[in-house]
């Protein structure tokens, strides 16, 4: 019989049976819950989650997980198929064998992880905006970057299923079906894998001599059986730590009884959460959030007026030098308390600024010589306190591109501030609740990200 320790504590009034039958599959692989918390679908923010039955303090252990009951394609049942040819399961998400795992173990009525997957009975749970029609996604989160976002995993999905995964599956039909292992949960576990994996982090490397030409790929993501249980919030009181033989959720700050263990799942703005989880929170709580002026938004602005065709020519090689400095990184993105892309935004104003002998001089010389302490000082001229003291041209560049951004939401903007409809909305918690899910998430996020951009332009008004 299980001791004490080890016998997993149910809210007694649950009548869930699948929550029930997981706890009772977590006494079998050796999970250690502390007698301190509970899990339960009642006085939670969402879904399932985890609240304490008693005062916990810092650095308590709220429960610690062994690393055979982790689900990923090194314990699945498949997995030496899976090692065998894993050179054909190559793709550019890296999750294909870990997709793989689920698709048989989750379909599998022997699956030794089936208590644990039976919680998803049909992923209906779940509300990423990839499950939302493309019209919805359009009008609800127009000008928030998720659309963009969204119709590139989409297209990533289908092209990962169709070049990737159907060929091998049906290599095996004696262990998956085409029928069955369909493009549609191929689409629902991805999403799941969005929501509830978590990924291991990398190790330090002591030895320097390594190749830093290649960067190191990053772990591969994994199930972890009841941490995905905790929901998130950017302020959270647990944090998950791995050790060589289990992983183990630590209380970080001390929790009251009857208040909700929250993990975190990283420094998180609400357009990420909703992207990859789908939920938000609640405006203003989420101290990570942003918001994007998109790189093209500031060069449109930087060439209004511009009326020769050799300054205009001067320009496009400036934008065309910047574009390939910036490589990938398509905005400049901007926190509560500053730009968090500052040495970009620096570097972009300062090469817009040249004339055309400097900006000659700047190629010639591959950039400019800077000093040792020049991030610390990029850095705060660009916080919230230093773009007041920005020279004026610098500003109005940044003024001007906030409020193009701004119009991109499609919605009554009136010199750059929020819509009154919107503020009315969040300040009326009945008239928000009036909203569905949908409207509610998509809602925190737009005005999350024009909030910033219109005290980016209070902070930049010459």
């Amino acid at each position: 019989m299980a001791t004490e320790a080890k016998r997993l504590k149910v809210d007694e009034s649950s009548e869930l049976g699948p929550l029930e039958h997981f706890l009772q599959w977590c006494n079998t692989v050796n999970l250690v819950l502390s007698d301190k918390v509970y899990v339960s679908k009642e006085g939670t923010v969402a879904e399932y989650g985890m609240l304490a039955k008693e005062d916990i303090k810092e650095g308590e252990v709220l429960f610690t997980i062994p690393r055979s009951a982790l689900l990923h394609h090194g314990t699945t049942k498949v997995s030496a198929l899976l090692e065998k040819e894993k050179s054909s399961l190559e793709s550019s998400s890296g999750w294909v064998p870990l997709l793989l795992s689920l698709l048989y173990e989750y379909t599998s009525s022997q699956s030794h992880w089936r208590p644990y997957l039976s919680l998803w009975t049909d992923f209906k749970t779940l509300d990423h905006p990839m499950f939302w029609s493309k019209e919805e996604r359009g009008r609800l989160l127009k000008g928030t970057g998720i659309p963009e976002a969204v119709d590139t995993d989409l297209t990533n999905i289908c092209s990962e299923y169709t070049d990737v995964v159907l060929p091998f599956i049906t290599r095996h039909p004696d262990l998956w079906n085409p029928n069955t292992h369909t493009l549609e949960l191929y689409t629902q576990l991805v999403a799941f894998v969005m929501a509830y994996s978590f990924q291991e982090p990398q190790e330090d490397e002591e030895d320097e001599e390594e190749d830093e030409e290649e960067e190191k790929a990053p772990n591969p993501p994994m199930m972890v059986p009841m941490a995905d249980m905790l929901n998130h919030v950017s302020n959270h009181n647990a944090n998950l730590e791995f050790t060589p033989d289990s992983l183990k959720m630590v209380c970080v700050r001390p929790i009251h009884k009857g208040e909700e263990v929250f993990n975190t799942y990283g420094q998180m703005a609400n357009w990420q959460l909703l992207h990859m989880y789908g939920f938000t929170e609640p405006y203003p709580s989420n101290g990570n959030d942003t918001a994007d002026i998109p790189f093209n938004d500031l060069y449109k602005v930087a060439t209004r007026g511009v009326q020769s065709d050799l300054d205009m020519q001067l320009m496009e090689e400036m934008w065309e030098l910047l574009s390939q400095m910036m490589q990938e990184k398509a905005a400049f993105v901007f926190g509560k308390h500053g730009c968090l892309t500052d040495t970009e935004l620096h570097t972009a104003l300062r090469v817009l600024g040249m004339s055309k002998e400097e900006f000659s001089d700047f190629k010639e010389n591959e950039g400019w010589e800077e000093d040792d302490d020049e991030d610390e000082k990029i850095s705060l001229a660009f916080s919230n306190e230093g773009l007041l003291e920005l020279k004026p041209s610098w500003k109005g560049l940044i003024h001007e591109a906030a409020r193009l951004t701004l119009g991109s939401y499609g919605d009554a903007v009136e010199e750059g501030k929020v819509s009154v409809s919107e503020r009315m909305l969040i300040e009326d918690k009945a008239a928000l609740a009036g909203l569905s899910s949908r409207q509610q998430n998509a809602l925190q996020v737009r005005y999350g990200q024009k909030s910033i951009l219109n005290k980016v332009m209070e902070l930049t008004q010459s």
